[in-house]
């Protein structure tokens, strides 16, 4: 009889995109290739929470986003966060459509903080993505909020959805990654999108006043909604109109079977671009962590770079945390994530990485 194959033990590769660099798919293929080289199986989980990427992870995901068949992506042109049209990619299965905010009212279309315009910054386009899903079959409609300019609390896509009457009698879900209220979302999300300390307050009173206008319009109160404030108030918008406000990791998570496949794995690696106290509380890898620790499944975290709290928020034996930017400097891991995240993989299966512990 031949020789039995070696043994080869099982890493689970469930990484969030490391923003601006490089997506959760492209992580999660690096992290193979070094696995490969240390002699490990990997079992490639790209991850999101509803950021940038989460329309592509569930497209990947072995089943689709709670669909049995292949889908495909469509491309629209919508309304850009400055008002100029872009084109947004979507993706649609069997009655279920994945959209992103940022595909359509992302900061990065706006040139950045510094390019951007706080106050007339606009989630409209993100309603005509809504609109176009459910003009093209949509029954049930995942819209991941992260990532945006806006801090308008869903004005403009309100608006755009209101002119075209309504979504019918679409399902809305929206996955949030933060539990930030939705007037809040001025003066936690406003400085990140270039508004200044008088923008902010100003934001903080137009939320507010929009508040009141959702309450008397629609008899809902989107003040309390835990991620009402995701997307500068974008998720509380949609929630007037009927939408589901949930967490994205947690849907992300359901959608590929994290659990069970974190039960046939020796390890798992995530990561993302910047570690920080952030990560820890409704992000990608906080909630890996979280559910390996139920597994009982050591953890290694992979990251662009290191901030205040991305430490000591998940302090634990059994975490380790690698940072590119230590390793390597900024520049190479900036310009070369995916070859970075490689080599450190390779090492650190191989067992000759320490890392640097968060107990």
């Amino acid at each position: 009889m031949p020789d039995a194959a070696p043994f080869r033990p099982r890493a689970l590769l469930a990484p969030d995109a490391f923003k601006g660099t490089a997506g959760a798919l492209d992580i999660a293929a690096a992290m193979a290739a070094g696995a490969r080289q240390a002699g490990w199986d990997g079992d490639l989980c790209p991850l999101s929470d509803g950021g940038e990427g989460f329309a592509e992870v569930l497209a990947a995901a072995p089943a689709g986003p709670g669909v049995s068949v292949p889908g495909g992506w469509h491309e629209t042109e919508v309304t850009g966060p400055l008002g100029a049209p872009v084109v947004a990619r979507w993706w649609l299965a069997e009655g279920v459509a994945v959209v992103e905010s940022a595909a359509a009212s992302g900061l990065p279309l706006a040139g950045g903080a510094a390019g951007n315009d706080p106050l007339r910054a606009t989630t409209r386009g993100t309603g005509e993505l809504l609109l176009a899903a459910a003009a093209s079959g949509a029954r049930r409609v995942l819209v991941g909020v992260g990532g945006s300019a806006t801090t308008d609390g869903g004005r403009g896509a309100l608006e755009a959805i209101e002119e075209a009457g309504g979504l019918g009698r679409v399902e809305v879900v929206v996955a949030c990654d933060v539990e930030t209220r939705f007037v809040q979302a001025a003066e936690q999300f406003g400085p990140q999108k270039g508004a200044t300390p008088a923008q902010v307050v100003e934001l903080g009173r137009r939320l507010a006043a929009l508040a009141e206008h959702l309450r008397a319009r629609y008899s809902v109160e989107v003040s309390d909604l835990p991620g009402g404030g995701a997307a500068g108030g974008l998720a509380g918008g949609l929630a007037a109109l009927g939408a589901v406000l949930v967490p994205g990791f947690g849907l992300v998570a359901d959608a590929v079977g994290l659990e069970g496949r974190m039960a046939e794995a020796e390890v798992v690696l995530t990561g993302e671009g910047r570690l920080d106290a952030s990560s820890w509380a409704g992000k990608v890898v906080g909630g890996v962590v979280r559910v390996a620790r139920r597994a009982g499944v050591a953890v290694v975290v992979v990251a662009g770079g290191v901030g205040p709290g991305g430490i000591e928020g998940g302090a634990g034996p059994d975490v380790v945390v690698h940072s590119l930017t230590d390793r390597f400097g900024q520049d190479r891991a900036l310009a070369d994530p995916a070859g970075c995240v490689d080599e450190v993989v390779a090492a650190v299966l191989r067992g000759r990485s320490g890392g640097r512990s968060v107990s």
